[in-house]
C-alpha cells in the first residue's frame, strides 16, 4: 500500500513509521509541519529508505495537501497530525482548535476531492483513518467501568474537546459523503522517542538529573498506558482489516495509577541507573505533589474487546515489560533527549524532502 502519514514526526506517528519501513514493505509519505512535537531524529533509522518520502507542509494548507495526494496517489491517509498536550492546551487553546479542527476539516475536503476523481476499483479500496483518543469520553467514576466504542463523549480539556470535534467530523464525511472512514480512540501511550515534557519522560530525566519528580494532586489517577509499537501495530491492522465506517478503541490492559507510575520509574532506575545524583539517597526522595491540573480526570479506562475480537489484535507487552523497555531506552538515548530539551533537533531537518 501507498500511505500517507500526517503527523508522522510526532511520538506515535514516527512508531508507526518505524513499523512500516521496517517490518512491511508499504510505502509511506510522511506530511509534518514540524512544530515542537515533530522531531525527525525520531525517524533517522529509517530517513534513508527508498520506500520513505518527507513533507514539511500544515494540514491546514490545503493547496499542499492537494498537491501531495496528486503526487502521491495514497491508498490510504492515516491522520495522526494533532496537538495533544493537555496543559499546553489549558494554557492556550487556540492552536488546538486550528490544528485539531480546522485542520481536520481542510484535510478531508482534500482527502474528499481526492477520492471522488479515483477510479472506482481505487476508490473502492481507499481509506481514511483518524486516529484519535480516550481522552473524548471525559472520565471514570466507577471502578470497573471501561470505555467502550458507544460511550457517549464528555471531554473535559480544551484538548480532548478538540479532538471530539475531529472525530464528529470524520464521522459526518463518512455519513453525508460516503468518504470510507475509520477512527480508532487510544488510551495513554509511552515508550521510545516520547517528548520529554509527558509523564514518564519527564520523570526519568529530572531523575537522572536529581531535579524534583511533579506529580499533580494526590497522584490517583488512573490510566490505561499503552505501548506505543502495540499501538503501531494496531493501526495498522485497523487499516488493512478494519470495517469502514467503525470506530476501534486500542487499549494496553495496563491500569496503573500515576504515583504507581512514578514509584515503577524509581524502582527501575535504582536497578538501571544505581549512581545517582548527588544528595539524593533514593530516586523515589525526588517525588513532589504539586497542585492538581484544571479539571483533570480521574480514570481512564479502555474495554478493547471489539478490535481483539474482530481484528485478532492483543498488545504484546505488559506494562512492566515496556516500562523497563523504556527506560533503558532514555538511558541508551541521551543524546536525543538532549537535543529535545536544548531545542537543537528543531533546526535539524532531516529525511529525504518530497
Amino acid at each position: 500500500m501507498r500511505i500517507l502519514i500526517t503527523g508522522g514526526a510526532g511520538f506515535i506517528g514516527s512508531a508507526l513509521i518505524r513499523h512500516l519501513i521496517q517490518d512491511t514493505e508499504h510505502q509511506v509519505f510522511n506530511l509534518d509541519k514540524l512544530t515542537y512535537a515533530g522531531n525527525l531524529e525520531s525517524l533517522r533509522g529509517v530517513a534513508d529508505s527508498s520506500r520513505y518520502r518527507f513533507l514539511q507542509a500544515d494540514i491546514a494548507d490545503s493547496d499542499a495537501v492537494s498537491a501531495a495526494l496528486a503526487d502521491f496517489q495514497p491508498d490510504a491517509i492515516m491522520h495522526l497530525a494533532a496537538e495533544s498536550h493537555v496543559d499546553r492546551s489549558i494554557d492556550g487553546p487556540a492552536a488546538f482548535i486550528q490544528t485539531n479542527i480546522v485542520g481536520t476539516y481542510a484535510l478531508l475536503e482534500a482527502t474528499r476531492a481526492y477520492w471522488m476523481a479515483l477510479p472506482e476499483s481505487r476508490k473502492a479500496a481507499f481509506r481514511f483513518h483518524h486516529i484519535s483518543t480516550d481522552e473524548v469520553y471525559g472520565d471514570l467514576h466507577g471502578v470497573d467501568d471501561l470505555f467502550t466504542e458507544t460511550t457517549p463523549y464528555a471531554p473535559s480539556s480544551p484538548y480532548s474537546a478538540s479532538k471530539a470535534a475531529s472525530d464528529h467530523l470524520v464521522r459526518a464525511w463518512h455519513r453525508t459523503y460516503g468518504l470510507p472512514v475509520l477512527i480508532t480512540n487510544c488510551s495513554n501511550n509511552y515508550g521510545p522517542f516520547h517528548f520529554p515534557e509527558k509523564l514518564i519522560p519527564l520523570v526519568i530525566l529530572n531523575a537522572l538529573e536529581g531535579k524534583p519528580l511533579p506529580v499533580y494532586g494526590d497522584g490517583l489517577q488512573v490510566r490505561d498506558w499503552l505501548f506505543v509499537e502495540d499501538h503501531a501495530r494496531a493501526l495498522l491492522r485497523v487499516v488493512t482489516e478494519g470495517q469502514v465506517g467503525e470506530t476501534y478503541n486500542i487499549g494496553g490492559h495496563n491500569e496503573q495509577r500515576n504515583i504507581d507510575v512514578v514509584r515503577g520509574i524509581c524502582s527501575l532506575l535504582e536497578e538501571l541507573a544505581p549512581a545517582r545524583p548527588a544528595g539524593v539517597a533514593r530516586y523515589e526522595d525526588l517525588i513532589t505533589f504539586v497542585k492538581d491540573r484544571p479539571g483533570h480526570d480521574q480514570r481512564y479506562a479502555i474495554d478493547a474487546g471489539k478490535i481483539q475480537h474482530e481484528l485478532g489484535w492483543v498488545p504484546e507487552e505488559t506494562f512492566a515489560s515496556g516500562l523497563r523497555k523504556t527506560v533503558q531506552w532514555y538511558l541508551d538515548n541521551l543524546e536525543w533527549c538532549r537535543h529535545v530539551q536544548d531545542g537543537s533537533y528543531q533546526r535539524e531537518r532531516l529525511g529525504a524532502s518530497a
